[in-house]
Order: C-alpha cells, then structure tokens, then sequence
C-alpha cells in the first residue's frame, strides 16, 4: 500500500494531518487537473489555476470521504472541480442578469433575448448534455468526466472503474457521438 493510499484512509477517517499531508502530496497534480479543466473553458471562470484548486480543495475538505487510492481522489477532483466551474458560469449569468433585482424594460424595441457569453452557455451546456448522458449510460458520463475535466489517462480511468482500457475506450466513443448529437 503507498503512502498516498494510507493518507487518504487516515483523512477518510478524520485524520485532519493526514488530509493536509496528501493535499500537500496530491497539489502538482491538482494542479494539472484545475489546469486542463481552465484550458477547457476558457476565461468564463475568472479563476487561475491556483484558485481553481483551492476552492475545490474547500469542497474537498468540508465532508469526509473514503478514496481507495490515488486514482480515485484525482477521479473524485476532477468532478468537484467541474462542479466549482458550472457553479461560477451560473453565478455569472445570475449577476449578468441582475440576480434578484426586478426588471423593469424601458424601450419598446425588440430586444434580442439570446444569451451574451457563448462560451458561458457552451460550459453550461455541456454540463446538461453529460447530466443527460449518465442518466442513460452513467458509466460513460464518469468516464468523461475523468478523461476531459480531470485529464485522467486511460489506463488510470479503467483502474478506478475496476474494467478494461478497451472497455474505456469504448464509453469514450459512445460519450462523444452522444454529446456532438446533444450539444447540435
């Protein structure tokens, strides 16, 4: 067993020097995660890299959780990190749109009602479209997850899914075809 894999059984179990000790092993690796999920979208964020990896590390921290090894933590960050992106797009729609401010039109104009941010509204339909395929085929959804927010390889994604590279890759292509069908 390695000493990533006793850490993260010692924080799973409460142990808060062990959570900050792997956090502290595990950071380049965030690292390159948080910075293939930015690269993915773009400035829609208005996060770095940096601040990418501690606001999930926030999210990480505030519950308790069990990874069997390694593989499983970055699998489990590249999906709190997805998180931490759609939630800041829909904040920014929220703000751009006035939040709770009431709306008062003052021009009888036509006034063209498509969203501002297209590559705003490409994260958030992304989002939906893998939303909508792990309700079909949630395997695949996990595995892009891993693959494209979380940068994971392969052979690292079918460790944590307990099947074969093949078996990867064929999620992945089904993934695709069902999210360029989606996203048309």
């Amino acid at each position: 067993m390695s000493e990533i894999t006793t850490l993260l059984r010692a924080a799973g179990g409460g142990d808060r020097a062990a959570a900050d000790r792997v956090y502290a092993l595990l950071y380049a690796d965030l690292q390159r995660l948080a910075h293939s999920r930015l690269r993915r979208s773009g400035e829609v964020t208005l996060l770095d890299t940096t601040a990418l990896v501690h606001e999930s590390f926030l999210r990480l921290a505030g519950g308790a959780q069990d990874f069997a090894d390694r593989s499983h933590f970055l699998a489990y960050a590249s999906r709190v990190m997805r998180s931490v992106v759609v939630d800041m797009v829909r904040a920014r729609f929220a703000d751009r749109r006035g939040g709770e401010a009431e709306h008062l039109t003052l021009s009888t104009t036509v006034v063209d009602s498509r969203p501002a941010g297209g590559q705003e509204d490409e994260v958030l339909r992304v989002h939906e479209a893998l939303d909508e395929l792990a309700a079909v085929e949630p395997r695949a959804a996990q595995v892009v997850e891993m693959r494209y927010f979380g940068g994971l390889a392969e052979a690292e994604i079918a460790q944590v899914l307990g099947v074969t590279d093949r078996t990867v890759q064929r999620d992945w292509q089904k993934a695709r075809l069902f999210l360029a069908m989606a996203l048309k």
